[in-house]
């Protein structure tokens, strides 16, 4: 009978361990979700401050001042880093920022943004046009501020090798005969080729 007592007060003293421990866990989980919950209000504020006018227009002309300090820099040698060309525009004056765009797999587009922090520079910049480096001539211009909204249409233009294609089936030209006695002679026919849909 004493055993089973001493074993029960060992039972009792594991249990308030583990309880002590679930305690602990269960606090550590509050403070992440408050945490959590704190981070998602910050994001839904800035959510909410994007999509309001004013914002929107400080966060635009921003954006203009600082396209305002930057360059594009064209035909940049897919093995260059930013490093490389920051070298080669620090005469111009401080570097702030160097974008060498990627493609979705990481792989160099062969273009650049340089961003200094004076907008003095960037006529030093456009001096640097189709100067080398890596042995590739580089196109130095000023960077365009996209407008959002604002792309450009171009409408398709028609494969003159595919014919005319139309919603209205085929119609023949009218017939003329030809003053020279062979026949009839299609006008103002043009080549097509075959298109199964039309």
């Amino acid at each position: 009978m004493e055993h089973e007592d001493v074993d029960m007060i060992g039972l009792e003293t594991n249990d308030a361990a583990e309880l002590d421990d679930m305690k602990k866990r269960l606090k550590e989980m509050e403070d992440e979700a408050a945490a959590l919950r704190e981070m998602q209000a910050k994001v839904e504020k800035e959510m909410s401050s994007v999509q309001d006018p004013a914002s929107a227009a400080a966060s635009q002309a921003n954006r203009e001042e600082v396209d305002a300090r930057s360059v594009f820099v064209g035909n940049v040698d897919y093995s260059c880093t930013p490093e490389e060309v920051q070298q080669h525009f620090q005469s111009c004056g401080t570097v702030n920022r160097i974008t060498i765009r990627t493609d979705k797999f990481g792989q160099p587009k062969g273009y650049a943004y340089v961003e200094f922090l004076e907008t003095e520079a960037v006529q030093e910049a456009l001096l640097l046009n189709e100067s080398e480096l890596h042995g590739r001539q580089l196109k130095v211009t000023a960077k365009r501020t996209n407008i959002p909204g604002m792309k450009q249409y171009r409408p398709r233009r028609s494969n003159p090798y595919m014919g005319a294609r139309s919603r209205n089936p085929y119609v023949a030209p009218p017939y003329f005969f030809s003053p020279y006695g062979y026949g009839k002679v299609p006008r103002f026919r043009m080549p097509t080729r075959y298109g199964p849909y039309y």
